[in-house]
């Protein structure tokens, strides 16, 4: 009985640090890895892009090099050619940088529940099926062993940090990003509403991650 009050008393003190201390845009004292942002271009017919990345942090691994920018002739099934005529399915960088995520809307999913909910609520965000299968196939051998994952989607606090600028401009740009942290305990945590717009005209789509420790 003793045993499962602790339980309670610290599941309980969990969700407040949570809602209370981590519910703002704001930096970091130290550094986090933002992991695998992989951008997706789909134009209505073959162009050539230039994509350029202002990064609040320092990047640690991009591909193709990404020197002053990307610039790669796009189809509509979203195939890259660069100017040596490699192919590509899609830009990609990593980086390190002191962001603060927001934590306190979002939702606390058991690791074993991970991929289910993973499938509905990137749907809900706007990927294909193709897309989120990347998305989850990085990101499920990290999370789905722990006992709980508090996972939160982000948007200012993300995109602030991480400004994009593709030329020519989408119509559409979806931009997902998720933060997440492994728990011991279950919480409680206000849930987040998930929504897309539609994939009208030329679409650039944005995923990856951070797990908070």
């Amino acid at each position: 009985m003793k045993k499962h009050f602790a339980k309670q008393i610290f599941a309980a003190a969990l969700a407040i640090s949570f809602v209370c201390g981590l519910s703002a845009c704001r930096e970091r004292e130290e550094e986090q890895l933002t992991l695998k942002p992989v951008i997706y271009l789909y134009p209505e017919e073959k162009t050539d892009i230039s994509v350029t990345l202002a990064y609040d942090g320092t990047l640690t691994c991009t591909y193709p090099n990404y020197k002053t920018g990307w610039h790669v002739s796009a189809k509509p099934d979203g195939t890259l050619t660069d100017e040596d005529g490699q192919t590509y399915n899609y830009l990609y960088w990593e980086g390190t940088d002191s962001a603060e995520y927001d934590l306190s809307h979002g939702f606390c999913v058991a690791g074993s529940d991970t991929a289910a909910f993973l499938e509905n609520a990137l749907r809900d965000l706007g990927l294909t099926r193709k897309e989120a299968n990347e998305f989850i196939v990085y990101w499920l051998p990290q999370m789905q062993e722990n006992p709980y994952n508090l996972i939160a989607f982000q948007s200012d606090c993300y995109t602030q940090v991480a400004q994009l600028d593709i030329s020519p401009a989408p119509d559409t740009l979806l931009r997902v990003f998720m933060a997440w942290k492994p728990l011991e305990e279950k919480v409680d945590i206000p849930a987040q509403t998930l929504t897309a717009p539609a994939r009208d005209g030329f679409t650039a789509v944005e995923w990856g991650g951070s797990r908070i420790n």
